[in-house]
C-alpha cells in the first residue's frame, strides 16, 4: 500500500463517518415556519380545548346543589371491603369512578344508562344536568377523567407515560414533557398509534414542517402512543462509536506502519 492509496482510503473512511452526522437542519422543528405559512395553516386549523369521552375511559362524576341531601343518591363513595368474605364495608372520601363501556354508556345512579362517548366533557356535564333538573333544583355537574395519559417511547430523554392534566395535549406538549427528542430521534418520521372504535390507527407525523398543525394527530387523545424512531447515527452511537474509533485507529496505525516499512525497504 503506497501513500496515495492510504490517503484515498483514509479520506473515504472520513467521508463515511461524516455522512453519519446529524445536520442542524435535520434537528430543526417547523423549519418552514413563516408568516405566510401561518396564514395557510390558520385557514384550516381548528383549536381543541377538551378531550372527547371514549369507550374505556374512567370518569368521576360529582353532583352538587344547594340542597345537599337531594344530591346524595347521585354521589356514590368508593366502597372497600374490610376483609375477604366479610359483609362489613368501609367508605372512603373519594368518589366512585365510572367506566365508559363498549357501547359508550355509563350506568349512573338513579338516572340509569347515559350515553357519553363522543361528547366533550362540558357536553356530557350539560346532558346529565338536564336530566337532573327534573329531580334536583339548580344542580351542578362536574366530570373529570381518571388517569388519562399518553405514552411517549423511543428516542426521547425521558420515555414514559405522560398524564393529561388539562383538557388537551398536543404532540409537542407530550414530547416536551418527555424531555424532547434526543439527537438520535427522527424528527420527520414520528409514529402515533391510536385506537378508534375498536380499530388501531397508525400515522407518521413530520415535526419539521408547519403542516403538523393541521394533522389530525397534532392533538393527542387519551391512550395514544407516540414513538420516536432512531436515525442512522444511532447505529454507531455510544459504545458502538467507541468501537468504530478504536477500529479506525488500529487500522490507521497498521496502515501507517505498513507504508513506512514499504518506504524504508525501497530505499
Amino acid at each position: 500500500m503506497n501513500r496515495n492509496h492510504f490517503s484515498i482510503w483514509l479520506c473515504a473512511l472520513t467521508a463515511l463517518l461524516l455522512s453519519s452526522c446529524v445536520t442542524q437542519r435535520q434537528m430543526t422543528y417547523l423549519s418552514d415556519a413563516s408568516a405566510a405559512k401561518a396564514d395557510s395553516v390558520n385557514a384550516h386549523f381548528v383549536a381543541k380545548s377538551e378531550m372527547i369521552i371514549r369507550s374505556g375511559d374512567a370518569l368521576t362524576i360529582s353532583v352538587s346543589a344547594l340542597d345537599k341531601e337531594a344530591v346524595v343518591p347521585y354521589n356514590l363513595p368508593a366502597v372497600v371491603y374490610s376483609a375477604p368474605g366479610t359483609n362489613k364495608v368501609q367508605t372512603t372520601p373519594e368518589l366512585q369512578y365510572f367506566i365508559v363501556d363498549e357501547q359508550g354508556d355509563v350506568n349512573f345512579p338513579v338516572l340509569g344508562k347515559l350515553h357519553l362517548a363522543g361528547l366533550k366533557r362540558t357536553e356530557a356535564e350539560q346532558l346529565i344536568k338536564s336530566r337532573l333538573e327534573q329531580q334536583v333544583q339548580n344542580p351542578m355537574v362536574l366530570i373529570n377523567h381518571v388517569d388519562a395519559a399518553v405514552s411517549v417511547l423511543g428516542e426521547v430523554a425521558k420515555p414514559g407515560r405522560i398524564p393529561m392534566t388539562t383538557g388537551r395535549m398536543t404532540i409537542l406538549d407530550a414530547l416536551a414533557a418527555a424531555g424532547d427528542l434526543t439527537t438520535y430521534g427522527k424528527r420527520d418520521n414520528v409514529l402515533v398509534t391510536r385506537e378508534v372504535n375498536g380499530k388501531m390507527e397508525m400515522a407518521r407525523v413530520n415535526l419539521r414542517t408547519a403542516d403538523l398543525f393541521n394533522s389530525p394527530y397534532f392533538y393527542l387523545q387519551q391512550n395514544d402512543v407516540v414513538y420516536v424512531s432512531p436515525n442512522k447515527v444511532r447505529a454507531i452511537s455510544s459504545t458502538n462509536a467507541q468501537l468504530w474509533l478504536s477500529v479506525v485507529s488500529t487500522v490507521a496505525s497498521a496502515a501507517t506502519v505498513i507504508v513506512t516499512v514499504v518506504s524504508v525497504s525501497k530505499k
